[in-house]
């Protein structure tokens, strides 16, 4: 799936194919249009109507109107606004977002939203809004699945009828690896970290990758920088998981591959560890038993690590 913004002709005016394309799309969302009021009648979407809508929207300042399309074909149409007309909002806003009625449930709305959000990320954007009638559960349904929040609740611009406000934070995507290191005994070897958004908590050593760096250098390479040792290669991966946290103030989501590798129980060392540490937010390191691990006293990262390495034996 591509998006490319909505074109017009020299006249302000919709290309006729295109045009055609759109009203159909438009057509086939009856209930929706019933619902939320932009057509005189929803069961006669008219060309004339489709294209003054879109052109009206397209020449606002700060607003994008954008075409999904998939092998050639116009699956989708997302409509973005710079900033809302409220002063008090200071995040841009998905106006409107739409798929073909025959591929609903099929993954594309997801889709169109994750590149929706891409784009506005790429642009400088931190989060996204964006607002849902009351009287549309599955609208809700839909964005709180994909990660959007309830912070309000108002009337709409137009109408004034109840809807909620939802929020969305735009994280950076972070691809990182990381090496449960274990000791002769089983004990696993932890840092505890302290970070912003998340607060205090256990983790392997390893961290982001690099440009072109694949897993396993990258969690080699980290696990050279944070504990000295250079004499391990990483073993059979454990798993993979996401999670979201504040790294140097910007909102990361990590993916992280997991490996597993034996080794003596020893120290940290080398000259650049506590300044290595300070920068990641490692406050002590410490060796785990088994069965110290498995109660958890504060957040271990990944969740379930005991149990992970119990499978893996």
């Amino acid at each position: 799936m591509i998006l490319t913004p909505l074109p017009l002709t020299p006249d302000r005016d919709l290309p006729g194919p295109l045009l055609t394309e759109l009203t159909a799309l438009y057509a086939a969302h009856r209930d929706f249009f019933a619902l939320s009021g932009d057509f005189p009648d929803p069961d006669d979407i008219r060309p004339h109507q489709v294209a003054a809508t879109l052109v009206e929207e397209a020449v606002l300042p700060g607003t994008e109107v954008l075409l999904a399309r998939s092998e050639g074909r116009l699956v989708g149409i997302a409509i973005t606004l710079a900033r809302h007309p409220d002063p008090a909002d200071p995040d841009p806003w998905i106006g409107f977002l739409m798929v073909a009625a025959e591929l609903r449930r099929r993954g594309h709305g997801r889709r169109l939203a994750t590149l929706v959000e891409d784009r506005l990320r790429a642009s400088g954007h931190a989060a996204v809004r964006l607002a849902v009638l009351d009287a549309n559960p599955r609208g809700l349904a839909f964005w709180t699945a994909l990660g959007y929040e309830v912070i309000d609740r108002r009337g709409d611009r137009h109408r004034d009828r109840p809807c909620a406000v939802l929020r969305k934070t735009l994280r950076t995507p972070r691809p990182a690896a990381r090496i449960a290191v274990l000791d002769p005994e089983g004990s696993v070897f932890l840092f505890r970290y302290d970070n912003a958004e998340v607060g205090v908590h256990w983790a392997l050593p390893g961290g982001g990758l690099d440009p072109g760096e694949s897993p396993r250098e990258g969690a080699l390479r980290e696990l050279a920088e944070e504990t000295g040792w250079t004499d391990l290669e990483p073993g059979p991966l454990l798993c993979t998981w996401e999670h979201d946290f504040t790294r140097f103030d910007i909102p990361v989501r990590q993916h992280e591959h997991i490996y597993v590798s034996h080794g003596p129980r020893r120290e940290p060392t080398g000259p650049h560890l506590a300044a290595a540490h300070a920068q990641d937010g490692i406050l002590t390191w410490r060796w785990w038993t088994r069965r110290e691990l498995a109660a958890e006293p504060e957040p271990v990262w990944p969740p379930g690590l005991a149990r992970l390495l119990d499978e893996l034996d």
